[in-house]
């Protein structure tokens, strides 16, 4: 399972989970607030005893290691709260189906959530042959009738876990029209498929809209589709966009970044199997034949001199911590103005939980950042 494919994790509350491509394991539990671990074996949930940290580092480099981690008081109440949830970590089989369909029960009543906080329209389109969302506030300002936000939703390429809940309170805070591309999903339309959906889209909205206009941004998945687009579209001679928004994403598939060992989708908590060495081939849902270092699918391997301005958010406990990081010092290498933000403790696209005070600040950043760009 690769980087981009990990998305898919279910959630508990303990990980088990391999450091490196050598696949060393470390154990760790959630018992009283705290996660413990049993050196290189499992502690049993709420029983573990010594409440010490330990580490061995075996001839090859793989570390065995337990950590203490309390409930961090550095973050809301709220997020406490959550991160100190005591949940199974058994693993959840789960078809394909399902989890779309359980994907779009969630997404839809969170996305009723996120309306009642941020009212705004939702309709539905279609542009340049691909489906769409359409996200408008309730008034939009004089002069910003002419801006819009394309949105590249989460949901690791195989369902839709943001076209509602990454563009509400967006739409909502900048005054400002989303279109949330629902690109056609692996497996059944791996790459490039997504990003030649994403490309039409843009496209279409550069006939009706100067570059500087127009923002792009994504959550995991769609972060990564996010780049991955910007690169496309530099080959094909296009414009840019004025901004790009890279919420928990990365920019390399053919590495595992460290986070990923570390970190199921709800942090600390959940199933995590050990990281794989990452494939080419039928087992790689979204690249399946492509090298894994094509410069479009892994940005890291891109020229990315002159991408617009970008702005980074990730998390403590986000499994994609590393890839985002990695990315950000890859577009500052290249001179790109990249703003990266790392939020204290949290997990994996946590701005998609309405309760978290966090959240509304995330929210607030990306609205910020897409104004002050889009102003210029």
């Amino acid at each position: 399972m690769n980087e981009g494919e990990t998305l898919n994790a279910d959630t508990g509350s303990k990980a088990q989970v391999g450091m490196g491509s050598l696949g060393g394991r470390m154990a760790w539990v959630m018992a009283g607030g705290m996660l413990l671990g049993g050196g290189t074996g499992l502690a049993q949930q709420g029983g573990a005893s010594a409440q010490v940290d330990h580490s061995v580092i075996g001839s090859d480099g793989t570390a065995y290691v337990t950590r203490v981690v309390p409930v961090p008081t550095t973050v809301s109440v709220e997020a406490q709260t959550m991160l100190g949830r005591v949940v199974s970590d058994a693993a959840k089989p789960e078809t394909l189906a399902m989890r779309r369909a359980g994907t779009d029960t969630w997404q839809n009543g969170a996305g009723e959530g996120f309306r009642k906080a941020y009212p705004v329209n939702v309709t539905e389109a279609t542009i340049a042959g691909v489906k769409v969302r359409m996200i408008t506030p309730m008034s939009v300002p004089e002069g910003k009738k002419n801006r819009v936000l394309i949105n590249l939703h989460g949901g690791g390429f195989n369902s839709d876990s943001g076209s509602l809940t990454e563009t509400i309170p967006v739409a909502f805070m900048t005054q400002t029209k989303v279109v949330a591309v629902l690109y056609r999903l692996a497996p059944e339309n791996p790459f490039p498929a997504a990003v030649d959906d994403a490309v039409a889209v843009y496209k279409d909205v550069l006939k009706t809209h100067k570059p500087s206009e127009i923002v792009i941004y994504g959550t995991s998945a769609g972060a990564i589709l996010t780049g991955e687009v910007a690169v496309k579209l530099k080959q094909l001679g296009l414009p840019e966009p004025a901004a790009l928004g890279i919420f928990s994403g990365m920019g390399d598939f053919s590495q595992v970044g460290d986070s990923v060992a570390l970190y199921a989708l709800n942090g600390f908590s959940g199933h995590l199997d050990p990281p794989k060495v990452p494939v080419r081939g039928p087992d790689n849902e979204y690249a399946r034949n492509i090298d894994l270092k094509d410069p479009v699918l892994s940005p890291m391997y891109a020229d990315l001199h002159g991408l617009p301005p970008t702005l980074l958010i990730t998390s403590g406990r986000d499994l994609l911590l590393s890839g985002t990081t990695l990315l950000q010092r890859a577009l500052l290498h290249a001179g790109v103005d990249a703003r990266l933000v790392v939020f204290e403790a949290l997990p994996h696209a946590f701005w998609n939980n309405q309760s978290l005070p966090e959240t509304k600040e995330a929210d607030q950043m990306m609205a910020d950042f897409f104004d002050r760009e889009l102003g210029k």
